[in-house]
């Protein structure tokens, strides 16, 4: 049983994780001998010390990733010969029990932890600004590097996963988070955003692969509300612990703290990882049967994990796109999977237009519109109080109503809340009511769509390529985030009307457009989803 839990090259992977410690904590003597001046290292120079530090950490990335790495010429083998794969089927049946419940924990628990890091962009970039001696537009430079960081993250993450393990590649993130540390004692700005590009990287990667090894492992009657609960959940989490942080450390050691934070909070997904096993709907596919086998009897016991020959005699085996089952960017704009990959791709890049552009912007449209500042803000304080509900709504709605209609309603109703908005600038409806109820449409709507965005997409893909598709679903929202960070540079979310109508049209397409490709995932089996699809 324990066979899939322990690493392919164990000594590789541990001495790369102590080689990245060890570079971490070659930087502190400079961050500690900098206390007097509440811990100011601008303009210092990097002692030999940090030197030795930052070859140390790509060095022990580097050997650290080797150690998860599967033994690929087992895997090449299995993967070409599939007439001598095997098949494992998690009895969807199985109420959730003690180790499903261990994974849940940790997995909100990693999300958390990933969801804290981007969160802290908010409480360092004002002291960052004013240690470094440059103005909060040169620092927003930070959050938009650590959003592409994520945007590649998701992608090249998802691939990591389909090819090498889910779990190799949330450890793999968190192995960068620890390296990633030292952003909390570099002395240029330069550095800052080298190091934030990699951060992002990192949790941008672990997100969609998160899901992906949840949807695979938990049964199929509690997988939907589990999805959309742990995003809720361990995003709630990391955004409080980011905010937590900062009241507490920051006043007395700096936002240098807040980055340094990271190595131990990478370290703890490492104790994690005894509690996140492989997939094994991963093992199976790549022809490790007696992993899978173990993984299955640690979840369902011995007598729900059943074994079947490829023939399909006592399952239905994982459906493939093609003869060979690792999938590669292109096969997800093929076949079956194009329409939906095309609408939820456009809906993810939407929703990042609406969370990083318009809701940014729109304290100062309410303002232009009338509504004073600070009443604007308590306008905005009020609406997010009545849209926490909206959570509660969007778990029982995915798991009692349907999947894909719930994703469909959010995205049109986010839609209308847009429409709401062009309404009340271009006929003058400012009335405190209207602007209320279209702000809490808004949130409640565009929290929706998140939240049942990234389980939809770990739940409708094949098994090849679920960690790719996820990745590349998560990947266009941050890309929404990107594109919506440079139109409001370039001032469009300043024209309220225009901007609202523009974000509508392509959300109002994408909920046509998951309408009509869309499938029911509710309840179902993931060999069904794909064979529902096939129909």
């Amino acid at each position: 049983m324990e066979a899939p839990l322990r690493f392919h090259h164990p000594r590789a992977f541990w001495t790369g994780c102590a080689a990245v410690v060890a570079g971490v904590l070659l930087h502190m003597p400079m961050y500690v001998m900098a206390a007097p001046v509440h811990y100011r290292l601008a303009g210092m120079p990097m002692d030999p010390a940090m030197m030795v530090g930052m070859v140390l950490i790509p060095c022990g990335v580097l050997l650290a990733g080797y150690g998860l790495m599967p033994r690929m010429a087992q895997l090449r083998r299995s993967l070409h010969r599939p007439d001598n794969r095997w098949y494992f089927h998690i009895a969807d049946g199985v109420p959730l029990h003690r180790e499903h419940w261990k994974l849940v924990a940790a997995l909100t628990l990693a999300l958390a932890i990933d969801v804290m890091k981007p969160a802290s962009l908010a409480f360092v970039m004002p002291g960052m600004a004013a240690e470094y001696g440059i103005g909060m537009r040169t620092a927003g430079w930070l959050a938009l590097i650590a959003l592409a960081g994520t945007a590649l993250g998701s992608v090249v993450w998802g691939r990591l996963g389909d090819l090498f393990g889910r779990r190799s590649a949330i450890l793999l993130s968190a192995i960068l988070f620890m390296g990633t540390a030292i952003c909390g004692t570099m002395p240029a700005f330069g550095w800052n955003l080298a190091m934030c590009f990699l951060m992002g990287a990192a949790a941008g990667g672990m997100l969609p692969i998160a899901f992906t090894l949840m949807a695979e492992t938990i049964p199929s009657a509690h997988r939907g509300w589990l999805l959309v609960a742990l995003g809720g959940v361990g995003t709630s989490i990391g955004y409080l612990a980011a905010s937590g942080a900062a009241t507490l450390l920051e006043p007395t050691f700096s936002w240098r703290s807040l980055w340094l934070l990271n190595l131990p909070t990478g370290a703890l997904i490492l104790f994690l990882n005894r509690y996140i096993p492989e997939s094994p709907h991963f093992l199976s596919n790549a022809g490790l049967p007696a992993q899978a086998r173990a993984v299955l009897t640690r979840f369902t016991g011995a007598r729900s994990a059943v074994i079947a020959d490829p023939d399909g005699t006592d399952i239905d085996p994982p459906i493939l796109e093609s003869a060979h089952p690792v999938a590669d960017l292109r096969q997800l704009l093929r076949g079956r999977h194009a329409r939906i990959t095309v609408g939820l791709a456009m809906g993810g890049l939407a929703w990042g237009l609406v969370n990083f552009g318009f809701l940014l912007w729109l304290p100062a449209n309410l303002t232009a519109l009338g509504v004073n500042a600070h009443g604007a803000a308590a306008l905005l304080a009020r609406s997010a109080l009545l849209a926490i509900p909206g959570t509660a709504l969007v778990v029982w709605l995915y798991q009692r109503w349907s999947s894909f209609r719930t994703l469909v309603l959010f995205i049109a109703t986010t839609a209308l809340a847009l429409l709401a908005f062009c309404a009340i600038a271009v006929f003058g409806v400012r009335t405190e009511t209207a602007t209320v109820a279209a702000t809490v449409l808004l949130l409640v709507s565009s929290s929706g769509v998140i939240a049942t965005l990234l389980p939809y997409s770990a739940e409708i893909y094949p098994v090849h390529m679920r960690g790719t598709g996820s990745g590349v679903i998560a990947a266009s929202s941050k890309t929404g985030g990107i594109l919506g960070a440079g139109l409001g540079v370039l001032g469009l979310f300043g024209h309220l009307a225009l901007s609202a109508l523009l974000i509508a049209l392509p959300m109002a397409i994408t909920g046509w457009m998951l309408a009509r490709s869309g499938v029911e995932t509710r309840g179902r089996g993931l060999e069904a989803i794909q064979r529902a699809l096939a129909d």
